[in-house]
């Protein structure tokens, strides 16, 4: 079982990214996927989740109206995309695979991907 996170980069004040995780290993359709990020010196906090078929999104208020989570069973991936992006964005994103239930909290997630870094300068 291995998530593939991708999509980060350097980017200014008010860009846009689009992060992607790809499952392997087994078909995630029927789990929760989670995005989570860890700035430098911080804990990891939760960033979205989405229900199993895409009816059910969740954001942190820090990121709401902005970023917009996504998957696609068909292909086992799923999306962050990210915009009007800001400095304190700046962390290292990684996906997450939960359990059918969902969930803001990092340990009901099993799998993780390796993350990507995310850079928003001023």
């Amino acid at each position: 079982v291995q998530l593939q996170a991708c999509g980060g980069g350097l980017v200014q004040a008010g860009g846009s990214l689009r992060l992607s995780c790809a499952a392997s290993g087994r078909t995630f359709s029927r789990n929760f996927m989670g995005w989570f990020r860890q700035a430098p010196g911080k804990e990891r906090d939760f960033v979205a989740a989405i229900n199993w078929n895409g009816v059910s999104t969740y954001y942190a208020d820090s990121v709401k109206g902005r970023f917009t989570i996504s998957r696609d069973n068909a292909k086992n991936t799923v999306h962050l995309q990210m915009n009007s992006l800001k400095p304190e964005d700046t962390a290292v994103y990684y996906c997450a695979c939960g359990g059918p239930y969902s969930s803001r909290g990092s340990a009901d997630y099993e799998h993780w991907g390796q993350g990507t870094l995310v850079t928003v300068s001023s």
